[in-house]
């Protein structure tokens, strides 16, 4: 299971604000069901198959566009782990166990 950070930026648009456009996209994250996701404030956090991941990503950088951008600038950050089970949660809880341990 793959681990990754999502960002989709609209360029072109007549104002600075991009909740909108962050909201679309998590519409088109809510309909489906093969990847799971966790908003953040820089970005989307997505755990999955790489392959789901892959086409999900592909779907999410089209929404600015049907929202009338001009440009559309997407970064992806994959963590994909083979040598033991990963996942959000768990990165999380070992990073927080080593915390408690200092």
């Amino acid at each position: 299971m793959a681990i990754a950070e999502l960002t989709v930026v609209p360029l072109g648009t007549e104002n600075t604000s991009l909740s909108s456009y962050v909201a679309g996209c998590h519409q088109v994250l809510k309909e489906q069901d093969k990847v799971d996701y966790q908003l953040t404030p820089m970005g989307t956090i997505l755990e999955g198959d790489l392959n789901d991941i892959f086409e999900l990503t592909k779907k999410l950088h089209e929404v600015p566009f049907s929202s009338g951008a001009k440009r559309v600038t997407t970064s992806l950050k994959i963590d994909d782990r083979r040598d033991k089970k990963a996942s959000m949660k768990q990165k999380m809880s070992s990073v927080e166990g080593k915390l408690k341990n200092k």
